[in-house]
């Protein structure tokens, strides 16, 4: 990834080579990073750019619109990675600058590492290119398209005028003169055809001997397939040399986590609780469950009321999300105790209170154990046919998960008629997304709409995540009630 001939500290003395290699927001990425980073770094600015493709892909598959998936994008973009135009001079721009072409060359090495993966980055990339393109600084893009050889000659006047008929044809405004003041003001340029397929395909160029004559405002699709040709092959060629990285077990286990970005979303850590904002009683447990829990919580909750026991990974994935909610050590006891009624308190004693104690930082190591991601819980302890813990979108059987879902979502508002999409989103692979619709259909009668995900579009990413939106969904309506009455 360093070129270690070029390799230099990015400290004061390097501020002036730095403001060359970064002069603008959009970036091709030509040239890989030359300057030492930190470990923290290396992470840090990686899981921000992460976050975000990892909500582009999300889009693709709950079928937003462009408009849609950009406002999203953007939004995350202000609060990741901040990208702001040289007329902002009392921003850090060559910093902003820095952390994104680090970020995005992190996913590059975690991401080269199967077709699939390829594909799909470059896809997101793509799409978080053309967000930044249409965002940008009218000017500081022109200067920027000037800067690079796209391969495109401006048509000249003799041609315009030889052509002037078929390129009017490319206009879509509804009177004549409308369509003369717009050919007088338009560029056209020529490229090969074979640069601008879709464009041929969607019949929007003018074909002339091999060459397309594309108009101005069809000049983003030439950009986005010189990107995503320029992205292909670098990805291609970091595969081929990945393997010199093997060896350091620090970056390796860093990629191979940020590869499995893509299943379920980039989740904020939740290791303490309340993350509802209040303490939760023992006996209030069974009710949250009924109105607040993702479908996997809800899964292991009945399961414990049913069978009054849950095997390790069950206890472990249900306690830390309790835990994180709200359970104190006292009422988490008392939760369990209750929970475990078919055996003796000597039993409860020496084989579960210490576990339960210990999940909670006060036996062994006194480690503050986090919650479980649906990443976590999607990708590790694959539940066997007698275990309640993992995810029930993946691995319940089809049929069994679209019967579980009206049984336990069908008092919220979920129909039968909900299933083929929220089904659709499961079988390619989606699951986090399957999540993110459901939440938005149980909540629909408390005013979220499609599309708007746990808030602002964002998908589930973590059970506790989920519960937590809904309680505040709840309590906001309690509110609103209150001030009416």
């Amino acid at each position: 990834m360093f070129n270690n001939r070029d390799k230099k500290k990015f400290n004061e003395k390097s501020e002036l080579s730095i403001e060359k290699e970064w002069p603008f927001r959009l970036n091709f990425y030509d040239k890989s990073p030359w300057y030492e980073v930190t470990l923290e770094e290396f992470e840090k600015h990686a899981l921000d750019r992460l976050r975000i493709l990892a909500e582009i892909e999300s889009s693709f598959a709950r079928n937003r619109s462009w408009e849609e998936l950009k406002t999203v994008t953007t939004r995350q973009l202000k609060e990741y990675t901040p990208l702001n135009s040289n007329s902002a001079s009392t921003m850090d721009t060559q910093t902003e600058r820095r952390n994104d072409h680090l970020g995005h060359f992190v996913l590059r090495l975690a991401f080269c590492r199967s077709e699939d993966l390829r594909r799909r980055f470059v896809k997101a990339e793509t799409a978080l290119f053309r967000v930044k393109y249409e965002s940008d600084d009218a000017r500081e893009r022109e200067l920027f398209l000037k800067s690079r050889d796209f391969q495109w000659n401006e048509v000249q006047p003799d041609e315009r005028k030889l052509y002037s008929n078929e390129l009017k044809a490319l206009g879509k405004s509804p009177t004549v003169q409308q369509l003369e003041e717009w050919f007088e003001k338009e560029r056209f340029y020529k490229v090969r055809w074979t640069q601008v397929p879709d464009l041929v395909s969607k019949r929007r160029v003018l074909l002339q001997d091999g060459w397309a004559y594309v108009p101005s405002k069809e000049q983003l699709s030439i950009v986005l397939r010189a990107f995503e040709a320029n992205l292909e092959n670098s990805l291609d060629l970091t595969a081929r040399s990945i393997m010199r990285m093997d060896g350091d077990t620090r970056l390796t286990d860093i990629l191979n986590h940020m590869s499995r970005g893509f299943v379920a979303g980039v989740a904020s850590e939740y290791s303490s609780g309340p993350a509802t904002g209040d303490e939760i009683r023992a006996d209030m447990v069974d009710d949250l469950a009924k109105r607040h829990f993702p479908l996997c919580m809800r899964n292991l909750h009945e399961c414990l009321m049913r069978d009054r026991h849950l095997k390790h990974f069950g206890r472990l994935q249900y306690g830390l999300f309790l835990k994180v909610l709200g359970l104190s050590i006292d009422e988490a006891i008392a939760f369990w105790r209750k929970s475990f009624s078919s055996i003796t308190d000597d039993k409860f004693n020496k084989e579960y209170k210490y576990n339960i104690r210990h999940s909670y930082g006060l036996e062994g190591k006194r480690a503050n154990y986090p919650a479980k991601s649906c990443q976590q819980i999607l990708l590790a302890d694959k539940p066997g046919p007698s275990d309640c813990h993992g995810c029930p979108y993946r691995h319940f059987a089809p049929d069994n998960l679209q019967t579980s879902l009206l049984a336990t979502y069908s008092s919220q508002g979920l129909t039968s008629a909900d299933l083929a999409e929220v089904m659709r989103t499961v079988k390619e692979g989606h699951y986090h997304v399957a999540c993110t619709r459901v939440f938005e259909i149980t909540h629909a009668a408390a005013g979220v709409k499609k599309g708007e995900g746990i808030g602002e579009g964002e998908s589930v990413t973590h059970p506790n995540q989920y519960a937590a939106k809904s309680i505040e969904i709840e309590k906001a309506q309690q509110g609103d009630a209150m001030v009416v009455e």
